[in-house]
């Protein structure tokens, strides 16, 4: 059960371009940079006494892309996080436990995932996007409206499964606009199309050696 991953490290570029769309816009790569900066660029479970928000990219109606930040651990209501395990969400049980969160997802940018202790990564530590369901709640305690995620796990395929047998559903960039569409239904379709297209990427995965120690105050983007 995947609970940290990240994005990589290197001093911030305004040139860059990570070929994730909207990422790749300056504003964007700002947010982001602060973000790295403040949680060093690792995403955490979010709770009452760590709140940390976790980017995430959503499509709004009319399907263009936003980034935003959001509570790792779903809410269903206003009064909290929901009591049962909602910060990962299996890939065979979306129509079937998840189905209203399933309506509205995301995707979670990443270079690298943690599991059982294991750093992975694509060949050359290329930014992938993980899947993820949604739910936007107004906070009982503030009034605000709070986006909150879960993110969508799948069988380990590959050299992953060495180390445990679930693992991040990464999805290619050709689902990644079936996947934000609003107007897309969330059925069992649409779990087999992610299943299916996530398998290359899956067993594309690789272990990695931590990455090195940066320097206090370090700017970091990926």
């Amino acid at each position: 059960m995947c609970a940290s991953y990240g994005l990589g490290g290197g001093p911030y570029d305004e040139n860059q371009r990570v070929g994730l769309h909207p990422l790749d816009l300056r504003e964007n790569q700002v947010l982001l940079n602060q973000w790295m900066l403040e949680q060093g660029a690792t995403a955490k479970i979010t709770g009452r006494k760590a709140l940390n928000f976790n980017p995430l990219i959503r499509a709004d109606a009319a399907g263009s892309r936003e980034l935003s930040f959001a509570w790792w651990w779903l809410w269903l209501d206003g009064r909290g996080p929901v009591k049962f395990s909602a910060f990962n969400s299996r890939d065979d049980a979306l129509v079937r436990s998840w189905s209203r969160p399933f309506q509205r997802r995301a995707l979670l940018p990443a270079s690298w995932y943690v599991e059982k202790g294991v750093r992975f990564e694509l060949p050359g530590t290329e930014t992938f996007a993980i899947a993820a369901l949604t739910s936007t709640v107004v906070d009982d305690a503030t009034g605000d409206a709070l986006i909150s995620y879960s993110m969508v796990t799948r069988e380990s395929l590959g050299e992953a499964a060495r180390s445990w047998h679930r693992m991040p559903l990464i999805l290619p960039a050709e689902m990644h606009d079936e996947w934000l569409d609003p107007s897309r239904k969330g059925d069992e379709s649409l779990a087999a199309a992610i299943q299916l297209a996530s398998v290359e990427t899956s067993e594309a995965v690789t272990a990695a050696p931590p990455p090195p120690s940066k320097s206090a105050g370090e700017p970091l983007l990926f």
